[in-house]
């Protein structure tokens, strides 16, 4: 059998403008509700473009399919965090945590702050854990339901919350990525983490600025009265007090510690189960039954019947089941991301770019866009890690560049972009936890927006460029 013929540009570009023109469409008829199944046709349908352009080329069936399967891997540790998250969130609702959460804030937070001060709190969170995750999900829920209260608005809110998430988790030893791009570009982990705070830190500032800024002019909707109101419904219908904090101090004990995402949720969910039959049996209506009851509650999610309206739209939320078009939807995107890589059309669209790139400010930009691009082919931030910084490890070198640069390049880019696209598992997982759509929360993203075009800036004016001579440390060769 003849070997599969190199795929082109033009070849390429087929199932990308298929893709383009298919999730134009599906936003402009079906506005919010696209990421509820129109997405996920359009990903399919371009997915199996790409299988039959690869076909075309000499791509034997089986080899591709291998191939796809193999790709969906990366699948299933997002998609068992999530189901655990939403029985984590719901759990945490019926057991008081989240309700004690929003109390305290509703308390402690003034709406002139809030934005910043979710910034703030986010990055400290993540930096100590590494997991913007589960930031997102255990914070962050409860500082969205404290914006609802506060009459603010929750995209930016969310937008708050992925900004500080985002730079604590790249700030921090202990997050997969911060130590992936480094192994990648064969940098020593701490050289890597050195060199992006140069990038990190004044977006981070800049982030913040914007968000006081916000802050300052902002005009909450919810009354005095309301917000009375929301704070004597917590008290009737939930029992509040410190103790109701220590499930969140547990979750992130465990994640400092190094415990895998999965069990430590999962823990996490088991406890506020427990907190739920302990603390909250005023939930349960029928006593006869309640172990049914949180059983339920774990799989469709909390069903906030408290008879005040603010406070249901508070805590409504939660539950395996929730989740599962979301993982559809990140199913959907590496498909067609394992097609588009293992039809060899990703390196034809990444190798043309790499043609082009006569410059360090040009291999930079270059970087830092195509980072990007495989962010929104393939949905996925470790494939935009690793696929971008191989291909590129070579070219820094030739261009006397320390490979530090090319680990900071593919985080500043790759990482943070990855919560901007609503079929990425980053951008997926936010949405579903947060509860604001990707799009939506996108605009007010002011950290993950500026680290970008810093990077970029600094390619241009060649600003905190380490030429290769003045590496300032290697890692053994990783391999990847």
């Amino acid at each position: 059998m003849s070997e599969a013929r190199i795929a082109t540009i033009y070849d390429a570009l087929i199932p990308v403008a298929f893709l383009v023109l298919s999730l134009f469409a599906s936003v402009r008829w079906f506005g919010e509700d696209s990421s509820y199944g129109p997405n996920q046709i359009a990903l399919m349908i371009s997915g199996c473009i790409a299988l039959l352009v690869g076909m075309r080329n000499g791509h034997a069936w089986k080899e591709l399919e291998h191939g796809i399967y193999r790709n969906m891997n990366v699948v299933f540790a997002p998609s068992f965090i999530l189901l655990a998250v939403g029985m984590m969130i719901a759990a945490w609702i019926a057991g008081g945590v989240v309700p004690a959460l929003i109390w305290f804030g509703l308390k402690v937070l003034h709406p002139s702050i809030f934005y910043a001060a979710c910034c703030a709190v986010c990055a400290i969170v993540s930096l100590s854990i590494g997991s913007s995750w589960t930031t997102a999900a255990s914070v962050g829920v409860a500082l969205i339901g404290t914006a609802i209260g506060l009459g603010l608005s929750v995209e930016i809110t969310a937008g708050a919350i992925i900004s500080g998430a985002y730079f604590g988790d790249k700030m921090s030893p202990l997050s997969d990525t911060t130590n992936l791009a480094p192994a990648v570009a064969d940098v020593e982990l701490f050289s890597h983490i050195r060199h992006m705070v140069w990038t990190g830190l004044p977006s981070l500032i800049i982030a913040l600025v914007i968000f006081v800024i916000i802050g300052l002019f902002s005009e909450p909707q919810a009354q005095a009265g309301s917000l009375e109101e929301s704070l004597e419904a917590i008290e009737e219908n939930f029992t509040v007090g410190w103790y109701m904090l220590l499930p969140l101090v547990l979750l992130l004990t465990l994640a400092v510690r190094r415990v895998p995402a999965l069990p430590a949720i999962l823990l996490s969910a088991m406890v506020g189960g427990i907190y739920a039959l302990l603390f909250q049996q005023e939930q349960f209506h029928d006593d006869s039954h309640v172990l049914a009851q949180l059983w339920q509650i774990l799989v469709s999610g909390y069903p906030a019947e408290t008879g005040n309206p603010l406070l249901d739209d508070l805590l409504a939320g939660g539950g395996a089941a929730n989740m599962l078009n979301t993982i559809w939807l990140i199913l959907s995107a590496v498909f067609f991301g394992g097609a588009m890589e293992k039809t060899g059309l990703l390196q034809a669209l990444i190798t043309v770019v790499l043609q082009h790139a006569k410059s360090t400010a040009a291999l930079i930009t270059a970087t830092v866009l195509t980072c990007i691009g495989t962010n929104v082919i393939t949905g996925d931030q470790y494939i935009a890690i690793v696929l971008p910084g191989r291909m590129y490890k070579l070219a820094y070198r030739e261009y006397g560049l320390a490979p530090v640069n090319l680990s900071r390049a593919l985080e500043d880019s790759a990482t943070v972009t990855s919560p901007l696209v609503p079929w990425n598992t980053c951008g997926a997982f936010m949405a579903a936890s947060l509860g604001v759509a990707t799009l939506a929360y996108l605009p007010y993203c002011f950290f993950n927006l500026v680290m970008p075009v810093i990077s970029i800036a600094y390619g241009i004016t060649n600003f905190r460029i380490l030429p290769l001579e003045h590496d300032e440390g290697v890692a053994v060769d990783s391999g990847l």
